[in-house]
């Protein structure tokens, strides 16, 4: 585990680091591979208890674009033109919506209600924990809407998907687009390791819900990236050698009625690892 510390000590070394992290020298006979941008989002949770004009000033001062907006800021139910209202309203303040969720589907009329939602929307990606025996029908969805599915693991008090490899178990042989949501903070406390779960799972890995722990614990509390334990270096580092396309989303769950300063020191931090990666 990296601790913020020696991430700052680091950080200064960075020249030297990179060439400790495994990159393929074309000395090596193989080129080095080509980085995705890494690209902060923020997870829709992390606004539960905030107006929706306070997230966007929000998003606005930390210079995040990208959001998962969560039903709190647009109920499920709505209109066709709700939702294009909603979506008109982040766009014209600079935001884009890139991903629907998390959405809870117990029966498939909630399934079809999420797809319906997410194509009105116009987003292609839908953050999911559907009922494992509704993942056959999900699955026909995905493929007649071309709307991708992230199923989000929720640590060890879920029943369905409490480790990302559960996860994986449940949709390894099912159509492509079906993948993950990582959660680091709740995969870790499941006993998974987020940076070995990249690396296996790099595929299926569609979306990320970034977080930090104090602890490694089955009952440890989220607190801003950089102050605990959890590996964040490492983890950008996997994502760039997959080539990790999707965003890196901070999902902030501390003081969630003034959730800025901690979403301001997260995404720092995470600004800064990803500088180290030159």
């Amino acid at each position: 585990m990296t601790s913020r510390r020696k991430f700052v000590q680091a950080a200064g070394l960075s020249a030297v680091a990179a060439g400790l992290w495994g990159w393929k020298e074309a000395d090596e006979g193989s080129a080095k591979p080509v980085r995705a941008p890494l690209v902060l989002g923020i997870a829709g949770y992390t606004f539960t208890k905030v107006p929706v004009d306070t997230g966007i000033s929000m998003m606005k001062r930390v210079g995040i674009t990208e959001l998962s907006i969560k039903d709190v800021y647009c109920p499920l139910d709505s209109s066709a033109e709700v939702i294009h209202g909603v979506v008109e309203k982040f766009r014209q303040n600079g935001i884009h919506i890139y991903a629907a969720g998390v959405i809870y589907m117990k029966t498939e009329q909630e399934v079809d209600r999420a797809f319906e939602y997410a194509k009105a929307m116009g987003v292609d990606l839908i953050v999911a924990a559907p009922n494992p025996e509704l993942l056959s029908y999900t699955e026909q969805k995905v493929k007649g809407y071309n709307i991708r599915v992230a199923i989000h693991n929720h640590g060890p008090e879920d029943k369905l998907y409490p480790s990302p490899v559960d996860v994986y178990d449940h949709i390894k042989g099912l159509d492509a687009r079906m993948g993950l949501c990582l959660d680091i903070g709740h995969a870790v406390r499941a006993g998974a390791d987020p940076v070995k779960v990249v690396g296996d799972y790099a595929p299926r890995i569609f979306d990320l819900h970034i977080k930090d722990l104090a602890v490694v614990s089955k009952v440890a509390k989220p607190i801003e990236l950089g102050r605990g334990v959890l590996d964040i270096p490492g983890l950008a580092r996997v994502l760039n050698r997959i080539g990790y396309s999707g965003r890196c989303s901070i999902e902030h769950e501390m003081d969630m009625n003034d959730p800025l300063p901690g979403i301001a020191e997260s995404a720092g931090f995470f600004r800064g690892v990803v500088k180290t990666l030159g």
